[in-house]
């Protein structure tokens, strides 16, 4: 085992953790962190520190940390005042613990006072042979082993992403889109002021992890940037890093340094690194997660060529707009393609690209296009639009009071398996030809108020769909980027 993956195994792989500050209260960031590790199924053992020993959540407490058995826990997770957590921290050495987890603010973020301890808190770490995250951080997550260390929620499913964010906030924006779409985490850790473990720490814990397929970063600031362009550069050798940076304002870099204590990055040269390390860099939240979890679930491109096929015009003409200014090649339609596409629809389609339908397909007709398109050398990339739109149509009969008479049964049912076999075509595809397939629908979110089978189905194919064919072209563009530096690096 590497050293970084040993020195940060208490942080993700903890076999038992103390809780400091659990409370009868449960409002307490003691007793929420406690709850939730309880209520997503920790699989380690639970040490609960209350100095009256109350029961809590029908559960017995420790009142002294030193009441623990030596060996027992190696993370302990703070959510106690700054003044007391240097005692805190000699008795969990005393114990056998390695790592802590300091959720408690009042550190640097609060001004020189609070920066006095942070160092004070650090020093004493290192003298002691503990590893700290934080201070005032939201929590850990590793869903490898159940653990939802965090003061809130959310609790993503299980996935291949990691990611370290200098936002307690954003991170869990990050994973609530995880929760959202099905595409989840493997490890997710809110840096808090970094005031021992950095934001490169953390990313090349992941660039050596094997349940870490791409890592996802949200950062205001950055110390050290040498290290941090050194370990960027060698995870992306491997695997991509997504980065989304806040403070790249005047303002916003003000509201970073009273945030986190964090020294924002210059925007311009922060760019330049992203380029020199191969990182992908997000504007959005949205776009941070959908580029992370598209990296997560698609194929790379073998080059830029790509097509479009929708079911309705508008949706095609906005995308091929979004493909050509953002850099990727809207190729001309191949004459092998055009001659056996005409064989399939009515006359009206487009005989372009975009693949324009026209509403002209019969049952079979997508599935066909699909598997034509992405099997033609060619061709890198589709963008598939317009899935759901049957289902739609199938819910509206559903709702309505004929339903199931005069033959609307047969038709929903018809409508929905054919929306939901459109999404498993198009993921079977991009599987079969190792290329990406992207699938874009303004009824993405539809599947939250009735579960359009198109939407869903695309997730039940461990995929993301997108809400829009100008999200899912930035993300395509993202992985096209990254497809070419992995190119350069290994040629």
């Amino acid at each position: 085992m590497s050293e970084i993956l040993e020195r940060l195994r208490p942080l993700f792989y903890p076999e038992g953790i103390i809780v400091t500050g659990v409370s009868a209260h449960p409002g307490k960031f003691g007793s929420a962190s406690y709850h939730n590790l309880l209520r997503f199924g920790f699989k380690g053992e639970l040490y609960p520190i209350n100095r009256d020993g109350a029961e809590v959540l029908g559960r017995p407490t420790w009142r002294k940390i030193s009441d623990v058995p030596s060996g027992a826990a190696d993370l302990a997770f703070l959510c106690t005042p700054a003044s007391v957590n240097e005692e805190l921290l000699r008795e969990c050495a005393k114990v056998g613990v390695r790592a802590a987890f300091v959720a408690s603010g009042g550190y640097s973020e609060a001004g020189d006072e609070g920066r006095h301890l942070e160092h004070r808190l650090v020093a004493l770490a290192k003298e002691l042979g503990i590893v700290i995250a934080g201070p005032n951080g939201q929590g850990i997550v590793s869903t490898p082993i159940s653990m939802c260390a965090q003061i809130v929620p959310p609790y993503p499913p299980s996935g291949p992403i990691s990611m370290a964010s200098q936002s307690g906030n954003i991170g869990a924006s990050f994973m609530n889109y995880g929760v959202l779409t099905g595409v989840g985490f493997s490890k997710g850790i809110s840096c808090g002021n970094s005031a021992q473990l950095e934001l490169a720490d953390y990313l090349e814990y992941f660039g050596e992890d094997p349940e870490t397929l791409v890592s996802l970063a949200y950062l205001e600031g950055i110390d050290d940037g040498r290290r941090f362009l050194e370990v960027a550069r060698a995870h992306s050798a491997r695997k991509p890093i997504v980065a989304l940076v806040g403070g790249v304002t005047e303002r916003g870099k003000r509201a970073a340094s009273s945030h986190t204590g964090a020294l924002a990055s210059n925007a311009r040269i922060f760019a330049g690194v992203c380029r020199q390390a191969g990182i992908a860099r997000a504007e959005t939240v949205e776009e941070a997660y959908e580029v992370a979890a598209t990296f997560a679930r698609q194929p790379l491109p073998r080059g830029p060529r790509t097509l479009v096929l929708t079911v309705a015009g508008g949706w095609g003409v906005l995308t091929a707009d979004a493909c050509i200014q953002i850099g990727l090649d809207l190729i001309p339609l191949s004459e092998d393609l055009r001659e056996q596409i005409d064989k399939m629809v009515p006359a009206r389609w487009s005989r372009g690209n975009p693949i324009d339908l026209a509403g002209g397909e019969t049952r079979d007709t997508i599935p066909e296009v699909l598997e034509l398109t992405a099997a033609h050398p060619d061709v890198d990339a589709i963008v598939y639009l317009g899935i759901g739109i049957q289902a739609a149509q199938a819910h509206a009969i559903k709702s309505g009071p004929f339903y199931p008479d005069h033959g609307l049964d047969r038709v929903v049912e018809f409508h929905e398996r054919q929306d939901r076999r459109y999404a498993l075509a198009a993921a079977e595809a991009s599987e079969r030809h190792k290329k990406p397939i992207l699938v874009a629908s303004d009824l993405v979110h539809t599947d939250r108020a009735y579960g359009n089978p198109g939407p869903v189905g695309v997730k039940e194919s461990g995929r993301v769909a997108y809400p829009s064919g100008h999200r899912a072209v930035r993300a395509l563009a993202q992985l096209v980027r990254y497809s070419r530096y992995r190119q350069r690096l290994e040629s």
